[in-house]
């Protein structure tokens, strides 16, 4: 994969004992400061047979030959389509995926290295809407990062259906990508110490869906105690009123609609389609994937979260969007707005995502979008359900549930940032500084993937985004 291709030139093998097994990395350079890397390191079984749609299992007992964490791995099923594929490159798809990366500035195995303090830990989040992405993008390489004193670990976790179903029992209780979330977050706190991790130190950081996952983990009871800081970019669970986008009967109606779709009998259906063809499971498509409430996972909304005081609190919190969230999404969801949107079909699209947030007052929406605008000009009409989009999405949501941890929050800083800058080579005049615009920054991607058109603006803004980040690990 391109992940590899600018570390080629470096070759000094690195091991590191793990209760996974012995791991095999590659010291690589970044930033002028050798880094640790170790791609595709197994945390649990692989979720296959009696284990598809059940929680994640640890690995039973450690690998006996050394694991090659010099290449990267399997991903976890999704539908890739062309306008994806673009952006995220060609993966291998599998649902032998359970993995995890680690990028560290030096691995505490040899005499020099014992003594030095251990580092703060980043753990990351891929989005994709929960149905999407890889930690193996070229996007998320964590080395620039970890060139900052940090150890960075990214993960992958079971996506769409066979993430997110729910079978109504023990054996399919839904929120399934959360549990594995949560299980690679155990083995981080076993495990980051020989990678001079400190396990008291741990920052989860995640955006669009990988936001919501941290904002998930904020107020599960099944994470509590397990990080001390984290960070959200462009998304959070906080939908409209006290329901999610489906009850957990509409949940469970939807597991049996596919099983019904494979011909599955009524009785064994989950037995059944435990035993479908993955690549004929992945091709079923789902309205909108989304986490499962009143489970063991996520007892109550956010909302309601907030209001009993039933979060986990006393951690930092950093939270922010970018400038204008709905432009590239909106457009990535309907491929093409209408080219002269009229105010009514504006209002007939606000009344579209009322399956998603529920008694939307289409009315009133519509007219605060409209308001302050030439509506016979059909690009601020076409702008106007962009930032309608993106507020319903992801800015209101995000701020939302920054403003309430703020508020109900017993301890810890709460900051609150916007992105109003993207790199030179991505602006596109249809998006403007759109959803994802931060993460070529904080990852470092013009430092260490750098691009013809990069300006020395996009180089030093990177360098100052990758030191807030980082700086927000260390000390909050």
């Amino acid at each position: 994969g391109i992940l590899l291709l600018v570390f080629i030139e470096y070759s000094v093998c690195v091991d590191v004992n793990t209760t996974s097994g012995v791991v095999r990395g590659l010291t690589v350079n970044a930033l002028n400061t050798s880094v640790d890397q170790f791609l595709n390191i197994p945390y649990a079984e692989p979720p296959v047979g009696s284990l598809r749609f059940a929680k994640p299992v640890p690995l039973k007992e450690p690998i006996k030959e050394i694991i090659d964490g010099t290449e990267t791995g399997n991903s976890c099923f999704q539908l890739l389509p062309d306008i994806v594929k673009q952006f995220i490159g060609n993966l291998t798809l599998s649902e032998d995926c359970l993995v995890l990366n680690v990028w560290t500035p030096h691995v505490r195995n040899h005499n020099s290295s014992k003594d030095l303090p251990l580092k703060p830990v980043m753990f990351w989040i891929h989005g994709g809407a929960l149905a999407l992405g890889s930690s193996f993008q070229y996007q998320y390489n964590g080395s620039a990062l970890a060139a900052h004193d940090v150890v960075v670990v990214s993960m992958n976790y079971r996506l769409g259906q066979f993430g997110f179903l729910y079978g109504g029992d023990e054996t399919a209780p839904g929120n399934l990508g959360f549990f594995d979330q949560l299980l690679a977050l155990k083995w981080v706190r076993e495990n980051i110490h020989k990678f001079g991790g400190d396990r008291d130190q741990i920052t989860i950081f995640g955006q669009s869906a990988g936001g919501w996952s941290v904002s998930v983990q904020l107020f599960s009871p099944l994470s509590k105690g397990l990080f001390k800081r984290a960070i959200m970019e462009s998304g959070a669970h906080m939908f409209n009123k006290d329901r999610d986008v489906k009850s957990k009967s509409e949940a469970f109606a939807e597991a049996k609609q596919m099983a019904k779709h494979f011909n599955c009998s009524e009785n064994e259906w989950l037995e059944c389609l435990r035993k479908v063809d993955a690549e004929h499971l992945n091709e079923v498509q789902l309205g909108m994937t989304t986490a499962t409430l009143d489970t063991e996972y996520l007892p109550v909304s956010a909302l309601k979260a907030f209001q009993t005081q039933k979060f986990n609190k006393d951690l930092d919190l950093m939270a922010g969007v970018a400038a204008h969230e709905g432009s590239s999404l909106l457009y990535s969801m309907l491929q093409e707005i209408p080219h002269n949107l009229t105010e009514s079909q504006f209002k007939q699209m606000v009344q579209g995502f009322d399956y998603i947030f529920h008694e939307l007052n289409a009315t009133a929406i519509t007219e605060f979008y409209m308001s302050n605008i030439n509506k016979s000009d059909p690009d601020q009409v076409k702008w106007a359900a962009y930032d309608m989009f993106g507020d319903l999405m992801i800015t209101c949501p995000t701020y939302q549930f920054a403003k309430n941890y703020a508020t109900h929050s017993s301890a810890g800083s709460v900051y609150f940032y916007e992105t109003t800058y993207t790199r030179t080579n991505r602006i596109s005049p249809e998006f403007d500084v759109t959803h994802g615009a931060e993460l070529d920054f904080v990852f470092g991607l013009p430092q260490i993937y750098p691009d013809k058109k990069d300006t020395q603006v996009d180089r030093e803004f990177s360098l100052q985004v990758m030191k807030m980040w980082t700086d927000f690990a260390k000390y909050g």
